[in-house]
């Protein structure tokens, strides 16, 4: 476990709420909206956070149109590479966090453009590596299917390898621009990939020096025996779904402890767990607000987000008051977050209204409403007790959420002496206490 607490705040535009842009403390217009974004990077820095984190997708999202015109969420944003290398310019030490999915990239285009995030922000990049399956997705990439789970993740592992493979194509020390000699670059410590493999055939080098951090720091969400293998194998922080603090823990210790076969120190590992967070000077006045935020709530948006959540199954079937069916989980959903939301509903006897409205709420991610001392109280509990390294923060609406969270639960951890105060360096590795890899043709 990390000596202190790690941070990540997870930013959708208006925020994580299916509801949060009708809140009046959102910025309705977040999603074209760049003032807005340089507003909320530089507010996460001020409170000293690891990183920021924008997730993508490259397609609208699929559901019953009445319900997508009442949710914004991933409907119409920014590209986050782009708009990762613009907060670079107006932030100076917080890490700089983006997905590229496996899937519908290729790993020359991946490992150039983070090799530039990593140059342009002075080494604060980090990849987010993901698969997609999404058939809309799909269809945008003249695809008629979705590959299957584990198809996915071995194309997923063996991208990661032609990725950190073309990272190292220049010795660190390569490029010497001596004028007055005319060599620019000594020619030994340029080094060609030429990767074969079974699903990709890559030459290299990179058009792209070396990044700041050797590599831009690796992160994962997979909760199936596949994605943990994935995330044992490359991981360097995991944003990770669970809802309790018992399955948080279970999935910690095995997911740590199959780094050793790797020959990978388990320190070298935050996991994060995601936690969308509604804070109050008071418990009663964060209850109200959280309140507010479901009555916003369109029970037809909700069931969508849950149908979504369980992996696309379709729910318009069957009542909203009644229970969740006997479903089979979608061979290419998420199945973390199908065994939580399952498990959940089963344990509360919820009904599909009600567990569409939690989904909706935090997007199947845990959730808590409160003053900042019981805030402060659930997130020490996790992280004493080792499930976890630290927390990927979903603000439910933003800039309101975030603001209170920074301004509030921030200052309760950094008084209990369970997050930073000031910065410890420069890099995202530096933040996260990540060694700086060395190249292959180094070691």
């Amino acid at each position: 476990m990390s000596a202190m607490m790690r941070l990540a705040a997870y930013f959708n535009p208006t925020g994580h709420h299916v509801a949060s842009w009708r809140h009046p403390r959102a910025q309705i217009d977040a999603h074209v909206n760049i003032r807005h974004y340089v507003e909320i990077a530089q507010t996460a820095e001020r409170a000293k956070f690891d990183m920021i984190f924008l997730a993508d997708s490259v397609a609208t999202r699929e559901a019953h149109m009445d319900a997508l015109s009442r949710s914004v969420q991933f409907v119409a944003h920014f590209e986050p590479l782009t708009l990762l290398s613009a907060l670079a310019m107006v932030t100076e030490r917080i890490g700089l966090v983006a997905t590229a999915s496996t899937t519908y990239n290729e790993p020359f285009h991946v490992a150039r453009k983070f090799a530039s995030l990593d140059h342009i922000s002075n080494g604060r990049a980090g990849w987010n590596v993901v698969t997609s399956v999404q058939m809309g997705e799909a269809r945008n990439f003249g695809r008629n299917s979705v590959d299957s789970h584990a198809v996915r993740y071995e194309r997923a592992g063996e991208f990661v390898r032609v990725v950190t493979g073309l990272w190292d194509s220049w010795d660190d020390d390569a490029f010497v621009r001596d004028a007055e000699s005319g060599l620019f670059f000594e020619p030994d410590k340029l080094h060609v990939l030429d990767y074969q493999g079974k699903y990709y055939s890559v030459a290299g080098p990179l058009n792209a020096p070396r990044p700041v951090q050797g590599w831009p720091v690796i992160v994962q969400a997979g909760a199936s025996e596949e994605g943990k293998e994935v995330a044992a194998e490359f991981a360097e922080a995991i944003f990770s779904p669970h809802l309790t603090l018992e399955a948080a823990k279970s999935y910690y210790d095995d997911v740590k402890s199959r780094m050793r076969q790797y020959g990978r120190d388990p320190e070298h590992l935050k996991i994060l767990p995601g936690l969308s967070v509604v804070v109050a000077p008071t418990d009663a006045e964060a209850r109200a607000d959280h309140e507010h935020l479901q009555s916003l709530v369109h029970p037809i948006v909700g069931r969508e987000i849950l149908s979504t959540m369980l992996g696309g199954v379709d729910l318009s079937p069957y009542p909203l008051d009644g229970p969740l069916p006997d479903l089979a989980p979608s061979a290419g959903g998420s199945r973390g977050h199908y065994d939580g939301i399952v498990a959940k509903a089963r344990k509360e006897n919820l009904t599909i209204r009600q567990l569409g409205a939690w989904c909706a709420g935090a997007r199947g991610k845990n959730a808590i409403h409160g003053s900042a001392a019981r805030v402060a109280d659930y997130m020490e509990e996790w992280f004493v007790k080792g499930a976890c390294d630290g927390f990927c923060l979903m603000p439910p609406y933003i800039p309101g959420a975030h603001d209170d969270f920074c301004n509030l639960v921030v200052p309760a951890l950094q008084r209990r002496g369970l997050f930073r105060s000031e910065y410890e360096g420069m890099t995202l590795r530096e933040h996260l206490g990540l060694p700086r890899p060395k190249s292959r043709y180094r070691r």
